[in-house]
């Protein structure tokens, strides 16, 4: 093809595409440069030109676009050039034309059988069997070749006709099919993501092809028409779900996921005929009824609007655990009722009587209880599915078996507890009913729920699809699956044994010495005794269910124990720990060079082994020296040097000495610096090629593939201002001093380096370039040698600002940062390894150019681009800045094989409608054109907009049409790849185990469907996190990524439980494409895009591995504040997986070991955080109970005692519950100490553990593991789950308090001042050593957002923090602010209330989101039903207290009641608010119109007042409170519980049923202070709002109070630290990981800030003062103070 028409573009609107004649020589030349293997000479079935013919014969007759055709051709032919470099070019075709289309699986294959179209095909018309219908009996003559419609029902033998149909189909027709198929993909945009819909459509282009009418066609369809007719009708269905256009933008509609029809229910619709029967056209008919071939033409007349219905319901609701996970609650309830019901026969025997069959028939009633869940998970799959006939049949059938069998278990129970409880016949009953019982549970745990009561045949017609597409599961080797059972028997084996003792069993005293406990003296004056009945039976209710709760922690302790012992002893069995014997990693490494990287099979014999492998070991060190990662000195030492042989005439190779040192203590060198960058790769790239590696082959017979980077806006290259100077203010340090300490001997190397080419440019006489124009060279040279010459080389790499210095330092920051241009210069060492590998591989090639170095360079290029691409999907290229799009510039020109990516968008054609985009491509060979832009390769026109989801996968998928080759990897834009594991790149391509294809035809009857291999979808990867030791939270960040993409991953692959986590995985290019793609795109719904793709995957067969020889690096967030929004969304996104059909497809259908290790890798994990939290506050719950007890009544140790409560056994139980819940949370920390010890030694591993804990890590943990839980119940309830830029810079930066409280007070730091509140209380009444942990834990949910925060603790930044978080509290009353309390209150609201609709344009709009108004009745669960059980404890407890009489004046005991106190010191706050609200509201509207003419703040001034109020008021209550309980702390501790629990729930209440949704600005906030109503945009609104605004203010008040005493507690209880000398640096320690004298001097602050600071400080000791006194005071002078207040007042 020329230049000019790769180049061109044009627009297609009623265009016609003309038919293009290329010269032979041009032709000649692209077979040459494009498919070196498909030549005449390999005999190929089809020449080039042919199949160019076919592409430019179909685009006319389909009307592709051009550059459509181009783009695909270029890849058909990159495809099978790609095949035809290691097999006969017509078997390359063949495979091909299997893998898409005809094979065994291929995915279009599978789809023509399930859809029963093999009928459709043979009568022409749709006539599954069975069904009558009216059709056109025109349409029904039988297709040519069609058997009997009766004999081809038969599966077996429709299967069999296909093979022969294909067998016998020509070169010619197969290549067309695939082109046809290539074509149709390449231009569908976001119908890429429906597989089944792309084959239905390709189907109706093939049946078309094959009319008459497309035969007879003459003129050509015009350009475009396949986009307008097919795409488009089906992307705006598929927009409109989401999106409303209004004036050209797009618009969010309010829909949550139960209300979309989102991807996969369109997709799901082409699985069935009955799916597709429903596609209708304009006028009503159904495409079915029309002819085959006629059925393309037809497809711009169908209502797509009306084929498609939801096929799976998201329904946001906590009830999909309830389906997804039914064999996990039978498993742990079920269990731990067996244990418990065994051990406690005094619950339910008579004492003295012989009631064994009680005990038997009770016991058995756990099969009654696993039949009661799988009950309750068919009423909620009811919600789930669409209620078909065939769903509503089947389920109705399941349910009326399950009712039987739960009667069956429960029905003996009733009988031989109310007629028969002693004899022979109850005990036999019972014995009978146990039995039955465990068959019950048995069968129910182990058999998959969608597989109960008459599963179908996998070989039957009937549910053929859902076989197909939702349980193909891969298949497990028979070692693999006995590992597998191997290891689940032993993890519950373990499990069972330690909870039936440490739990179950140590469980019966305490319930022995409370269930039939009775209080003495306990009565309330208006409920009597009752209270008192009932306290010890929620006390143990309350213990049972924090028993239960461990119960299923115990199970993921063991998970975590035994998955991480096994795979390290796999890792020991591979090799790839330290702790092999037979390892001798480094003095055997030249020979596996040769032996494993080299493909040196066919090589001629004249080539030593040393030789070849001295060229690949040095140009890795050469290539390290070049990253500045070793010394000039370092690389002699390690490189294969020439030096004089014994012949004279000859010189030798020297080995360096390297191999043998490393295992001789004698020889004494220093090869690199010790634990450095260069150390590590050398110690992996030695232990990695001692594991079983896949041998490869030649590189000019290898794969061809594609590395895919999506982008958005990370950094593409540092610039000069950003590695130079200070971020902001709060920024101690430039980064490049930060990167110069963490990299110290890089930077040495770098600076010698630099100074070397400096000295060089001198010498040839560019001094002016260096900033010694003037001197003469000798006195430069002399200046050189100062050391204050070379200061600038230290500080900032140059001398002078020259461009060619200035870059050089930008880069080597750049290299050491999160940067696209590191991961860029990373993967293209895959270009440099081929370069290598061929030139070492190939002698004589060499040999042939000669010296001409020039030819051989082209040469090796020529190669290079032939087999690796690398592309770029830069979705905002056309946005980007001036810089940015230097810094894209600057990527083409340095790497011109690079190829970007991206959105062009161009006025919208018709008012109103979106602008029109089209997907391009450009590479560094692309021309300028004037204006600086370069001419586009490809510009294809999409139907769209195509970002309707969360982006990521949007852009992979508009960009991986122009990815080539068989395989695809995708890496994100913060990873790196090094030279020597470029070099195993066919090692892993030959994991897809495609390399030794059978000289046979995929078709052939001598291959039975058994015999083909299922194909080798994704093979994963290890990852080095390069942000390691970057501090505290960077290490732990790391070492989780760290041992979940090795040690976990490694057995995950080995027991069938690995998916897909996006990088830096391989995929198969064909298998993934027709499967709909390597991410998914609903917003929201697959926020975790990456790991659907894995899912659908494994649903449908692919096997997924994993290679531990290979790793690439990987950055990950390193502060506080990123690494939890990055936990924040993968906890969102795993909410959003439970909702997601894959996970009701495998909970439903997985064997169960194959389930556990899913359910334990992915959701269980998450589970899990919230059972540790859920655990945490159930047990605080518990000390509650056990508290009011003990501080009311005298606790004995004997139960016959009258008038005491023998808690002996419940306080052992409780210092059970602590070591439990110790030992579930610092179990997190052995994957990683088991991971460093096998790879790095013991000493590493116990080093790295050990700063850990010394930096605070274990708090970090307690933080995390409750953001983790926060974001998956938020989500879970309101929803909202969306992409979080997580921001991957050093965590230098100081974040002010105000920032991190707003932050976190939500997700954790209300939950832990509550948790702290209840431990008080715990602590005063009935304190153990035991409780010093959960004081521990609980202070870190409160305060470490500020112990991890840089600097926290500078007391002069701690000061002007005081003073913002004032500013904060007070702003946004007069002016918006958007950083204000009032903002920050009326966000947490709205995700109840809901926003109203969006008014496009208002200024402050931003200030609101998009997210819908959660389901009602999910709201009234999660934020009515928990708070108000929640709030029937805490009073229960404080009402139990207050039941025991006080003494009147005359010494008589009176009886008091303590909810009628609780109401009054709840509510009462709240209504003094209302009286000081609607006094001040009447001011406002009265004096506001004439004071805000004069006074800009007067209504901050009324805030201020109504804020001081409510402040002043909860304290006054808290003390009088505390007076009126005769000082007793722990009492008034109770009560301020119980209260905030009643004020949270009337809060609740308010906001829930009475608040109208919130508007998206703040009009009506300042309207309420200023008393100005009108002017603010709120038309009828203004009549309405005023009430409501007052009832928001009553919340408002209360919830200021209370964020303006939590802010102070949190400040006074880190003041003390700021008192410590030097505990800033300490601090930094602790963070950085710097020494002490790494560190940057403090700020220099001005003298303006000193004096805030000091005046906010004076302020801020008053307030500390205060409140030492309000709550020292009483205590200390309670004997001064008025006491039995409670005699006068009569609450």
């Amino acid at each position: 093809m020329s230049t000019e028409t790769q180049n061109r573009t044009t627009p297609f609107a009623g265009t016609t595409i003309p038919v293009r004649h290329n010269p032979v020589s041009q032709r000649k030349q692209l077979h040459r440069e494009k498919s070196a293997a498909w030549t005449i000479e390999k005999q190929v079935p089809l020449t080039m030109e042919e199949i160019e013919g076919i592409m430019i014969d179909l685009t006319r007759k389909f009307g592709f676009q051009q550059d459509n055709m181009r783009n695909q051709f270029e890849a058909y032919m990159t495809m099978l050039d790609s095949r035809a470099s290691r097999m006969s070019a017509v078997q390359a075709l063949l495979t091909l034309h299997a893998d898409y289309i005809g094979g065994e699986h291929a995915n279009y294959r599978k789809w023509y059988f399930a859809a029963q179209l093999d009928l459709d095909d043979h009568m022409g018309y749709h006539s599954a069997p069975g069904r009558d219908k009216k059709v056109n009996r025109n349409s029904m003559a039988p297709q040519p070749g069609a058997v009997n419609v009766e004999a081809h029902d038969s599966l077996a033998m429709a299967e069999e006709h296909w093979k022969n149909r294909m067998n016998q189909m020509s070169h010619f027709d197969r290549a067309r099919q695939v082109a046809l198929y290539m074509l149709i993909w390449g231009e569908a945009s976001q119908i890429r993501f429906l597989p089944e819909c792309l084959s239905f459509i390709y189907k109706c282009a093939d049946d078309y092809y094959m009319s008459p009418e497309c035969q007879q066609l003459v003129n050509p369809v015009p350009e475009g028409e396949y986009l307008r007719k097919v795409v488009t009708p089906l992307y705006r269905f598929i927009r409109d779900q989401c999106y409303e256009v209004q004036a050209g933008k797009y618009v969010k509609r309010e829909k949550d996921h139960n209300e979309v029809i989102g991807y996969d229910d369109i997709n799901q619709a082409f699985w069935s005929p009955e799916g597709i029967e429903r596609i209708q056209l304009d006028d009503k008919s159904r495409l079915v009824d029309v002819h085959i071939g006629k059925r393309w033409t037809e497809l711009g007349r169908v209502n797509w609007g009306s084929a498609f219905r939801k096929t799976y319901i998201e329904k946001r609701t906590w009830l999909h655990l309830a389906v997804n996970f039914t064999r996990i609650w039978i498993i742990h309830v079920v269990t731990f009722w067996y244990f418990t019901a065994y051990n406690a026969p005094f619950l339910y025997m008579n004492e003295g009587e012989d009631e064994i069959g009680v005990q038997w028939s009770v016991v058995a009633l756990g099969g009654a209880i696993a039949t009661a869940i799988m009950l309750l998970g068919v009423f909620c799959e009811f919600m789930f599915i669409p209620l078909t006939w065939s769903n509503t049949s089947m389920l109705i059938r399941r349910l009326i078996i399950l009712v039987v069998i739960f009667v069956i278990n429960f029905g003996p129970t009733v009988y031989i507890c109310a007629f028969n409880r002693t004899g022979s016949v109850s005990k036999i009953i019972g014995i009978c009913q146990f039995i039955i019982s465990l068959i019950t549970t048995l069968v129910f745990a182990i058999v998959p729920s969608n597989q109960l009561f008459g599963a179908s045949s996998k070989t039957t017609r009937k549910n053929l699809a859902s076989q197909t597409f939702t349980a193909s599961f891969p298949k497990l080797n028979r070692s693999d699956r006995a590992l597998s059972l191997f290891l689940w028997t032993l993890v519950f084996l373990c499990k069972l044994v330690e909870s039936y003792f440490f739990l179950a069993r140590s469980f019966r005293d305490p319930l022995k010495a409370l269930y039939a406990e009775r209080i003495p003296n306990c009565k309330d004056k208006y409920l009597g005794q009752s209270l008192c009945t009932i306290m010890p039976i929620f006390t143990v209710i309350i213990m049972f269910f924090v028993d239960l709760v461990l119960f299923f922690l115990d199970t993921y302790l063991w998970y975590v124990i035994w998955n991480t012992i096994f795979s390290v002893f796999q890792s020991f069995k591979l090799g790839i720990s330290i702790w092999t014997p037979w390892r001798n990693i480094f003095s055997r490494l030249p020979k596996r060079i040769y032996a494993k990287l080299l493909a040196t099979a066919d090589m001629d014999i004249k080539y030593k082994p040393k030789v070849l492998c001295s060229q690949v070991w040095n140009a890795i060190v050469i290539s390290m020296y070049r990253e500045h990662l070793l010394s000039i000195e370092h690389v002699q030492r390690l490189l294969y040097q020439q030096v004089p042989s014994e012949n004279e005439n000859k010189r030798t190779l020297k080995a360096p000495t390297f191999f043998v040192a490393q295992e001789d203590a004698s020889l004494q060198t220093e090869f690199y610096p010790q634990h450095s960058e260069a150390e590590r790769r050398i110690t992996f790239f030695a232990q990695s090629l001692s594991t079983p590696i896949p041998e490869p082959l030649p590189v000019d017979q290898m794969p061809t593939f594609t590395v895919l980077v999506p982008h958005y806006s990370e950094k593409t290259l540092l610039s000069l201002r950003e590695i130079i100077r200070e971020e902001d203010q709060n920024t101690r340090v430039t980064l490049l001093e930060y990167l110069k300490q963490l990299h110290p001997v890089e930077w040495d190397n770098f600076v010698r380096d630099t100074k070397i080419l400096a000295e060089e440019s001198t010498m040839f006489g560019s001094s002016g370039g260096l900033g010694l124009s003037g001197e003469s060279d000798k006195e430069s040279r002399e200046m050189g040698k100062s050391k204050n010459d070379d200061l600038p080389f230290y500080c900032i790499g140059f001398k002078s600002a020259a461009p060619e210095y200035t870059l050089r330092t930008r880069i080597w920051a750049s290299l050491r940062a999160q940067t696209l241009y590191r991961t860029v210069s990373g993967f293209m060492n895959y270009s440099k390894a081929i370069k290598l590998l061929y030139r070492v591989e190939n002698p004589e090639v060499v040999q042939q150019f000669g010296g001409n170095g020039d030819r051989l360079e082209r040469e090796l290029e020529r190669l290079s681009s032939q087999k690796f691409k690398f592309v770029v999907s830069m979705q905002r290229f056309t946005k980007f800045n001036k810089e940015e799009m230097e810094n894209a510039e600057f990527l083409l020109s340095t790497y011109p094989q690079l190829q970007i990516a991206y959105l062009d968008e161009r006025p919208p054609e018709v008012e109103g409608e979106g602008p029109v985009v089209y997907s391009v491509l450009i590479d560094g060979h692309c021309e300028k054109m004037p204006d600086g832009k370069r001419k586009p390769r490809f510009r294809i026109r999409l139907p769209g907009n195509p970002i309707l989801g969360d982006g990521k996968s949007d852009n992979q998928n508009h960009s991986i049409i122009f990815t080539r080759g068989e395989y695809l990897q995708l890496v994100d834009a913060n990873q790196d790849n090094y030279l020597e594991e470029a070099l195993k790149i066919r090692n892993v391509l030959g994991e897809f185990e495609q390399f030794h294809t059978p000289a046979i035809s995929p078709y052939s009857a001598q291959i039975e469907s058994k015999d083909v291999p299922e194909p080798v979808a994704i093979v994963g990867a290890r990852e080095y996190i390069f942000s390691e030791n970057i501090g505290v939270l960077g290490d732990v960040a790391a070492g989780k990524e760290q041992t979940f993409g090795t040690l976990t991953q490694r057995m995950m692959a080995k027991i069938g439980g690995k998916l897909h986590y996006g990088h830096p995985d391989f995929l198969n290019f064909i298998y993934m494409t027709t499967r709909g793609g390597v991410s998914k795109a609903q917003k929201g719904l697959h926020l975790n895009e990456d790991i659907y793709a894995g899912m659908t995957a494994f649903n449908r067969g692919g096997r997924i591995k994993h290679t531990e020889y290979y790793q690439c690096g990987k950055g990950r967030d390193l502060g506080f504040g990123s690494i939890l929004n990055f936990n924040t969304k993968i906890g969102t996104g795993m909410g959003e997986q439970m909702l997601s059909r894959e996970y009701y497809y495998m909970g439903t259908q997985l064997p169960l070991d194959r389930f556990l290790t899913f359910y334990y890798a992915h959701p269980g994990f998450h589970i899990n955080n919230i059972f540790i939290m859920l655990s945490v506050q159930l047990f605080l719950f518990s000390m509650l109970f056990i508290g009011a007890m003990a501080s009311s009544v005298e606790i004995c140790s004997d139960v016959s005692e009258d008038g005491c409560v023998n808690l002996v056994p419940v306080y052992d139980w409780i210092k059970r519950c602590v070591l439990s819940i110790f030992i579930v949370f610092f179990i997190a920390f052995l994957p990683l100490f088991l991971q460093e010890f096998m790879e790095r030694g013991f000493a590493r591993s116990i080093i790295r553990l050990g700063k850990h804990f010394m930096s605070l890590s274990p708090l970090f943990e307690v933080f995390v593991t409750q953001i983790y839980t926060n974001s998956i119940l938020t989500n879970l309830s309101f929803g909202g789950a969306r992409y979080i830029a997580t921001g991957r810079g050093f965590a230098t930066t100081r974040t002010p308090f105000a920032l991190l409280y707003s932050r976190f007070a939500g997700p954790s730091l209300y939950l832990g001042m509550r948790a702290l509140v209840m431990l008080v209380f715990a602590s005063l009444t009935m304190w153990v050593p035991h409780l010093i942990y959960f004081w521990v834990s609980v202070l870190a949910l409160v305060v470490s957002p500020f112990i991890f925060n840089p600097h926290q603790f500078s007391f002069v930044d701690f000061l002007l923090d005081y003073r913002e978080f004032l500013r904060w509290l007070s702003r946004g009353n007069s002016r918006t602010h958007v950083s204000s309390w009032i903002s920050y209150c009326r966000t947490l609201r709205t995700r109840i209330t809901g926003y109203k609709r969006k008014r496009l344009g208002h200024p402050s709009e931003k200030l609101g989101g998009d997210i819908p108004k959660a389901n009602f009745w999910v709201i009234f669960v999660s934020e009515i039903v928990f708070p108000m059980i929640q709030m029937m404890l805490c009073v229960i407890c404080y009402m139990f207290v207050r039941s025991f009489p006080d003494e009147n004046a005359q010494g008589e005991a009176v009886f008091t009641s303590g909810l009628l106190r609780v109401g009054v010191f709840a509510l009462g706050p709240l209504i003094l608010n209302a009286g000081v609200l609607a006094a001040l509201f009447g001011v406002s509207i009265v004096l506001g119109p004439f004071m805000n003419l004069c006074c800009a703040k007067f209504g901050s001034i009324m805030a201020a007042v109504a804020h001081a109020v409510a402040v002043l008021g909860m304290v006054m209550f808290f003390e009088a409170l505390w007076a009126l309980e005769a000082w007793n702390t722990s009492h008034a501790v109770l009560g301020v519980i119980a209260a905030i629990s009643v004020q949270r729930f009337v809060f609740k209440i308010l906001i829930t049923f009475f608040l109208t949704r919130e508007f998206k600005h703040d009009e009506t906030n300042r309207a309420w202070w200023t008393g100005k109503w009108h002017g603010r945009g709120l038309g009828f609104h203004a009549i309405s709002q005023p009430l409501r605004e007052y009832l928001c203010k009553i919340i408002e008040m209360t919830m200021f109070a209370c964020d303006f005493i939590m802010g102070h507690v949190i400040m006074f209880i880190l003041f003390p630290v700021c008192l410590i000398p030097w505990v800033d640096r300490w601090h930094s320690t602790m963070l950085f990981w710097l020494r002490p004298s790494k560190q940057i001097r403090p700020p220099i602050l001005s003298a303006k800030r000193r004096w805030v600071a000091w005046t906010y400080g004076v302020l801020f000791a008053f307030m500390f003062v205060v409140f030492v006194m309000l709550i020292v005071g009483p205590i200390v002078f309670h004997q001064y103070l008025p006491s039995h207040l409670e005699r006068l007042v009569p609450i």
